[in-house]
């Protein structure tokens, strides 16, 4: 049995300044590529020679260069074409969220344009992201598609084994399965949708009830995603019958499925502590507890943003304190390298914030070096190995210390905050560039705030100037 298998996610954010290059991808191949892809050994132990196309994880960042996507697209088709003659199937890990320069979304360009190389019976099954767009063509291209069911992703490699076996099931067990996409007028941001809170916990037993049915294969919710403005956004479901011959009981489930989760749309809610910035700071510094996480949402890196804004950092030295607080982290390249030449526990006078817009705007601050490092990956997405340079400072005559990167990478594990040289459980609080709080650090926290900040990743959905979008749409319109 011979299985191409490839990787490509992009989560692309057309609000931020920014194009996402061939440089900003973490890119590997042949057995690297496999060790990114969290396979674990479901194809190992069904003796399958797979056939490691690329590995292109190019995180949250801005829509991507056309020639970049050529490159990641063309290592794909040209893997497929070469082995062609007695390939079995494919396996794809996308995300759903990608954008492309003149083209759009690159996920649903890269399945149609395999579909055109093996034709439409050859198994084809996509491990995706529940925040990403869907299209009946590219559902319908598929033999099989399934999203992560769980936001914050906590079961990513499950999901992942899930769809790696039924694709060994459907190349010895043909059954001409084809999936039933429906899309709901309803538009979320992922703040919106934590699988812990109501109402996606009991849709998600829906989809497990659903999936007890021998005749039902999969039943997933696709959140969708909102970071740019395309004709593709908004919620949508799949069902996949078990075999052809339950398609019209499939059809009827999925009808089923998409009234449920219409009929819940006044639930969504912001999970969690959800307050205005003043707010936010005023209930961290009058807790008792710590580590009091606050996440700065409007510049959210897991959803596209930079990591740039300094609005955080400005209310934190206009407050007279006595508690010990963090950033993990801001990003200035230009700061980054420069203090990553320096000696630890030098003084320097830096200028901290990029200048991109009055949110990033600079400040002047007197610095001690007190640690220089490498990122380290994120174990919930597969990350291995150095994901960029870190310098951690603590700012004269105050009780704030901060880690400044070069790139808008992620802190979200208890590992990353460590790699910066300090021990968390020493701070009282600890700013990170996220939406919802995620599961390590909520483990620890004493308390988790997400403050509603401007930026890129604002998250009132009624803000965001959506043009291209299907009309009307909720909450957008009062439906």
């Amino acid at each position: 049995m011979k299985i191409v298998v490839a990787k490509f996610t992009l989560e692309a954010n057309e609000y931020v300044d920014f194009k996402c290059d061939l440089g900003d991808v973490a890119l590997s191949f042949g057995d690297d590529a496999l060790s990114h892809m969290q396979l674990g050994e479901v194809f190992i132990k069904n003796n399958v020679e797979v056939i490691p196309a690329i590995c292109a994880d190019a995180g949250c960042s801005g829509i991507m260069k056309r020639h970049s996507f050529n490159y990641i697209e063309e290592s794909i088709l040209r893997t497929i074409k070469e082995n062609l003659n007695g390939l079995d199937g494919i396996y794809l890990h996308l995300h759903g969220a990608s954008y492309i320069e003149e083209i759009g979304s690159g996920d649903h360009h890269i399945v149609r344009k395999i579909r055109e190389i093996i034709g439409p019976y050859m198994p084809l099954c996509v491990v995706c992201d529940p925040h990403g767009n869907l299209t009946k063509e590219y559902v319908e291209n598929t033999t099989y598609i399934r999203s992560y069911r769980e936001s914050p992703h906590i079961d990513i490699a499950q999901t992942i084994h899930k769809t790696c076996e039924v694709l060994i099931d459907q190349i010895k067990h043909p059954t001409s399965i084809k999936p039933i996409y429906r899309k709901l007028p309803l538009i979320l941001g992922g703040e919106q949708s934590v699988s812990k809170d109501e109402p996606v916990y009991s849709i998600n037993k829906y989809l497990d009830n659903l999936e007890n049915d021998e005749r039902i294969l999969s039943a997933s919710w696709h959140v969708g995603y909102l970071r740019h403005d395309c004709p593709e956004a908004g919620c949508g479901i799949v069902v996949i019958p078990s075999d052809a011959k339950h398609e019209e009981y499939a059809i009827h489930q999925a009808d089923l499925l998409m009234d449920y989760v219409w009929n819940k749309r006044h639930e969504f809610h912001y999970s969690g502590l959800t307050l205005n910035e003043d707010e936010a700071l005023d209930t961290a510094l009058k807790h008792q507890g710590k580590p009091v996480f606050i996440t700065d949402s409007g510049d959210n890196v897991t959803s596209g943003s930079l990591g740039i804004n300094t609005t955080v950092l400005k209310q934190f030295l206009n407050v007279n304190s006595t508690k010990k607080v963090l950033f993990a982290a801001i990003n200035h390249g230009t700061v980054c390298n420069f203090l990553y030449t320096q000696e630890v526990g030098s003084k320097h006078s830096i200028s901290l914030g990029v200048s991109k817009n009055e949110l990033s705007a600079p400040t002047s601050l007197e610095v001690e070096l007190k640690y220089k490092g490498f990122q380290e990956g994120t174990y919930m997405y597969g990350e291995k190995g150095n994901y960029g340079k870190l310098v951690t400072v603590h700012i004269v005559d105050t009780n704030i210390d901060i880690t400044i990167t070069a790139n808008n990478h992620s802190f979200v594990e208890i590992h990353q905050l460590d790699a910066c040289g300090i021990n968390y459980k020493n701070y009282d609080i600890i700013v990170v560039k996220q939406g919802y709080i995620h599961p390590e650090l909520s483990e620890v926290a004493s308390m988790s705030i997400m403050s509603l900040t401007n930026g890129t990743t604002v998250q009132d959905t009624r803000r965001i100037p959506f043009k291209l979008i299907m009309r009307p749409m909720y909450p957008i319109d009062n439906i």
